[in-house]
């Protein structure tokens, strides 16, 4: 299956383990889940742009949520490296680690670097170029009504486990070639595998299970989906390569996208410039998407570069073989480019979400994760435009993950409806 040991011989740690901080910052915990902006903002006053952290484990790394210092760690691959086999922290990492599934090195476009890289993402980026967009749209406006048919006549509805998780998976599976019937599995195990509990691992490797069983079915009768077009891709990827990077296609488009329609559902149904608009806001459909990827990204932080050798960032010391986690949320907030004069009103699309450089998401994946957000909102407030929150807003709970940001669940109540009518 999937070789997920830190102590695997190909690791290479460049020095011994670099000391923890007396000061490092737990990145878990209640205050973590609770209210992460809170927390970015007081660790920005005290700390500055790059933050000594320990993640799960009390493991060590540096949590980059300066702009310009995350910019630039997109932008240097040649000293920030996107192997982790160098990772000096791998001794002090036991081989059940939670979060190791999304750690340790496979053989993924995620991990790849130079040419090499560049062949899978080319792969990936002509088979997605395939997806005809406003096929996606008419795709996406059924699965949402056939979603929504299921409890507008009840007046009530858990949005993130009716809804919102259930939209991209549903809508991928068609564009990879996976069966219907595998879908809910899908979903409910990256869920598990990223909110980084005991049952993580064993989730991880039932996704990895189907999609390798996808591959498999594929290379013996291909179809019209994006695993056939990347398999008759002239990059000419091996099956282990392209198992791994629909893998990747399949996470990438279904976490953040289903957190990013949750985050804009809470978002509207509770914040005035939003929820008054509810019934014929068409516009406040588009603002509230992005203002989500600014103010409450759906992916907040991402164990991803390694330095290459002793430098500095932020004002910080880096030794070699050092971890650096990615902290998209807190750049996103960064008064350099988000000064609280512009807070909450309409941006550009400059965040950092879909990442930069040579690792960014490829073209066209942030254009159809749009898409697939955007409608699922846009017809969920078509069909039940009276949709309030069950409860008060202050009593709805989020994950646990380090890595997303999303609800545990979104309790609406609206007047019933009527299912759609069509073919």
């Amino acid at each position: 299956m999937i070789e997920l040991d830190p102590n695997d011989p190909t690791n290479r740690p460049l020095g011994p383990p670099s000391p923890v901080p007396p000061d490092a910052v737990p990145l878990y915990g209640p205050r973590y889940q609770e209210d992460p902006a809170a927390l970015f903002r007081e660790l920005r006053r005290e700390y500055g742009p790059v933050v000594p952290a320990l993640l799960q484990g009390d493991i060590f790394a540096w949590l980059v949520m300066g702009y310009r210092e995350l910019h630039q760690l997109f932008s240097d691959p040649q000293l920030f490296a996107r192997d982790p086999r160098i990772w000096n922290q791998w001794p002090n990492v036991p081989p059940d680690w939670p979060l190791i599934q999304y750690t340790a090195y496979q053989s993924s476009v995620l991990f790849g670097e130079g040419p090499a890289h560049q062949r899978r993402v080319d792969a990936i980026s002509d088979a997605l170029s395939g997806v005809d967009q406003f096929e996606l749209r008419a795709r996406c406006e059924e699965i949402a009504d056939a979603l929504i048919d299921e409890f507008a006549g009840s007046g009530k509805a858990e949005l993130m486990t009716q809804y919102a998780y259930s939209m991209p998976v549903m809508a991928i599976a068609g564009l990879i070639g996976l069966s219907v019937g595998e879908v809910g599995d899908v979903a409910r195990d990256l869920v598990t595998s990223l909110d980084g509990g005991e049952a993580a691992i064993p989730a991880y490797e039932r996704v990895a299970g189907t999609m390798q069983r996808l591959v498999g079915a594929k290379r013996a009768e291909p179809g019209p989906d994006v695993t056939s077009r990347m398999l008759a891709h002239p990059a000419g990827l091996t099956d282990e390569e392209l198992f791994f990077d629909v893998l990747l296609l399949t996470l990438a488009a279904q976490e953040p996208t289903a957190n990013w329609i949750g985050n804009t559902l809470q978002l509207m149904l509770t914040d005035d410039r939003f929820s008054l608009t509810l019934s014929g806001g068409r516009q406040s459909v588009g603002q509230a998407l992005n203002e989500v990827m600014w103010e409450n990204t759906p992916v907040q932080n991402s164990l991803g570069r390694w330095a290459t050798r002793d430098t500095q960032l932020g004002g910080r010391h880096i030794r070699a073989g050092d971890g650096l986690i990615l902290g998209i949320a807190g750049a996103n907030a960064d008064p350099y480019v988000r000064p609280a004069s512009v807070a909450g009103v309409p941006a550009n699309n400059a965040h950092l979400t879909f990442a930069h450089g040579s690792h960014g998401c490829p073209h066209p994946a942030p254009e159809l994760a749009e898409v697939i957000a955007r409608t699922a909102v846009e017809v969920l407030l078509d069909r039940i435009p009276d949709v309030t929150l069950a409860v008060p807003a202050e009593q709805l709970t989020w994950r646990p993950s380090f890595q997303i940001r999303g609800m545990l669940s979104l309790p609406v109540t609206f007047a019933p409806a009527s299912v759609a009518t069509g073919p």
